[in-house]
């Protein structure tokens, strides 16, 4: 089932296409990474789904049906420029919000407790705005973004600001958002998380989609024969063996009798080649499959478009 579906938007800015014919869809209880370089159209395709403009073509769907203002109120945004008032109070700050969202005063006081709580903040409720450290700002905006508990979250760049600590808190807060049913898009350049916390991803760049589908699925899409096998026995001798068909891009000794290489498949060898090849000249431990980064599809899909070299 569908939380939010994106079906052919087109957005131009001045003459500037922002958008050409972008279409996703998010499932529930789903975990979407939208990603691009800086420019692609993220953001404009953001703020025409949360109805901050409209887009030139195309429509936005929210639970099957074409969204409206009054949908806003199921979607909670966490906007890369934060939005906090610099002179009211961190906990006046979390209440107008959580009014502005339909909350009622009691609701809003009770859920603002439960997070204050959560995050180890309430020493904080009477400050201002404006002492807040940026990484303190950051939580409170975070709140501010899921106390009205929307079905649809969408973060953008949500990890900028947090050292490593806090940046796990709000993984581990949005998968905990997550298991309790709620769809994210999570717009953002940090690739490891969107490694270990996405489910699918669309990539866009220069307004055009250029990948899109499950993150499982893209990485295989991507695969490149490499394969990472540790051994006991000689690593001068496995790279003879290795040296006319496969090629030997890293070795590394793990002990004085154990090694571990990663080995890319060349010419019409598969891997059943190259295990042959090895037991000939070591005694095998494990072999295991490599697959490319997130960061190294980025590049490569990025550059692929751009019709660079990599």
């Amino acid at each position: 089932m569908s939380v939010l579906r994106v079906e052919n938007i087109k957005k131009k800015y001045a003459g500037h296409t922002a958008l050409n014919n972008i279409s996703l869809e998010v499932k529930k209880g789903e975990i979407y990474g939208l990603l691009g370089p800086n420019g692609a159209g993220k953001t404009s395709l953001i703020r025409i789904i949360n109805q901050i403009t409209a887009a030139d073509e195309g429509k936005v769907y929210l639970d099957d049906r074409e969204i409206k203002r009054s949908d806003i109120a199921h979607i909670g945004y966490l906007p890369e420029e934060r939005g906090l008032y610099k002179k009211m109070k961190v906990r006046e700050q979390a209440m107008y919000f959580a009014r502005l969202k339909g909350l009622t005063k009691s609701e809003a006081s009770e859920k603002i407790d439960y997070w204050f709580k959560k995050f180890d903040i309430e020493s904080w409720a009477n400050k201002k705005v404006e002492t807040l450290s940026k990484g303190m700002a950051q939580k409170i905006q975070f709140i501010i973004t899921v106390l009205h508990e929307p079905k649809l979250l969408i973060l953008d760049e949500p990890f900028s600001g947090f050292d490593p600590i806090n940046a796990n808190l709000i993984k581990d807060e949005i998968l905990e958002l997550k298991k309790n049913g709620a769809s994210i898009i999570l717009s953002t350049h940090d690739m490891n998380s969107v490694e270990e916390i996405c489910d699918s991803i669309s990539l866009i760049d220069n307004a055009e989609m250029i990948l899109q589908g499950k993150l499982s699925d893209i990485r295989k899409q991507f695969r490149s024969d490499l394969y990472a096998i540790q051994f006991k026995g000689m690593m001068f001798g496995f790279a003879n063996a290795l040296f006319a068909d496969f090629a030997l891009e890293h070795s590394e000794q793990l002990d004085d009798n154990t090694a571990l290489a990663h080995v890319r498949l060349l010419k019409e060898n598969n891997l059943h080649d190259l295990i042959k090849t090895a037991m000939s000249v070591v005694e095998i431990e494990s072999v295991n499959e490599v697959l490319p980064s997130m960061n190294d599809i980025f590049i490569k899909a990025v550059n692929k478009e751009g019709g660079k070299d990599e």
